[in-house]
């Protein structure tokens, strides 16, 4: 294990800034700021979430066992959750329409949250492996790994329902798994700055932009609580306001500007104030219509 997790964090610290044009830096900036914009308006009005430190720990832990990169484990926690909360949606209306309806039915509703329940292991692991595939096309994970993997935890599965696990994610999602995770933005955010100098390596604060972002999805529920609370200056939100607060939840390209600026912060005083004009990236785009 040793040997390919140092191999994997050297491959971590080899990424290269400055190596591509700045108008298709300027064309995917624009791209991933549009992406961010659509994700905040559907994200209104929801509330719950799955990335719990338990569940995102795991997450971390299986994809560092199985040596893939930082971006998997990111991409994999976002399909998940986006896959749990349309799920728990699913059982929500479920359990609406059917409250005027026969006991059976009522047991149907709760045989469904059950099975989601009883799956839900089998359903991370998918998401990991779905992750892994949008990665590496030469370097996934396979089903007989994940299999042995599920296996030691004492879960049976076979090839066919390990396959209708990962079609079922994918039908969930309508095939949609490919969205942008606040690394993404980090990375994205550093070749701009790298392009308009900085005091501190864009490698440099790369490496220290990982550290924070783990922390951030580590502990998302009590950061964001504590944020919550701060901005409203109350120890006790309505839940109004914490319905109002879940697109500051869902805003990857915030996230990514404060996970840059607290790097830099870290790094190097002094040129913390280089960074003030990525919150320009924050705010929402004028119409130009």
């Amino acid at each position: 294990m040793e040997g390919p997790l140092k191999l994997r964090l050297a491959n971590s610290s080899d990424f290269q800034f400055g190596a591509v044009a700045t108008e298709t830096i300027e064309n995917a900036l624009l791209h991933l700021a549009q992406q961010n914009e659509q994700a905040v308006k559907e994200a209104a009005g929801r509330m719950g979430s799955f990335r719990e430190t338990r569940i995102v720990e795991f997450v971390f832990l299986l994809s560092e066992q199985w040596c893939l990169e930082k971006s998997v484990s990111y991409q994999a926690v976002e399909i998940l959750e986006r896959f749990m909360v349309k799920q728990a949606e699913n059982i929500c209306q479920q359990a609406t329409i059917q409250q005027r309806n026969t006991k059976t039915e009522l047991q149907n509703w709760r045989a469904l949250k059950e099975q989601l329940f009883n799956k839900f292991i089998l359903r991370l692991v998918s998401c990991v492996q779905l992750a892994s595939k949008l990665s590496f096309h030469y370097k996934i994970v396979s089903n007989i790994t994940v299999l042995n993997f599920l296996q030691a935890l004492g879960y049976i599965c076979t090839k066919e329902e390990l396959l209708e696990s990962e079609l079922d994610v994918l039908k969930s999602l309508n095939f949609q798994i490919n969205l942008p995770t606040p690394l993404a933005y980090v990375e994205m955010l550093l070749e701009v700055l790298g392009y308009n100098g900085c005091l501190v390596p864009a490698t440099q604060l790369h490496a220290t932009c990982l550290t924070l972002l783990d922390l951030v999805y580590l502990l998302h529920e009590p950061i964001y609580e504590s944020l919550l609370r701060a901005s409203i200056e109350n120890s006790t939100p309505s839940q109004l306001q914490g319905e109002k607060f879940i697109s500051v939840k869902e805003d990857f390209m915030l996230l990514a500007v404060g996970i840059i600026a607290a790097s830099a912060f870290i790094q190097n005083h002094e040129c913390w104030s280089q960074f003030s004009p990525c919150y320009k990236f924050t705010e929402p785009p004028e119409d130009t219509e």
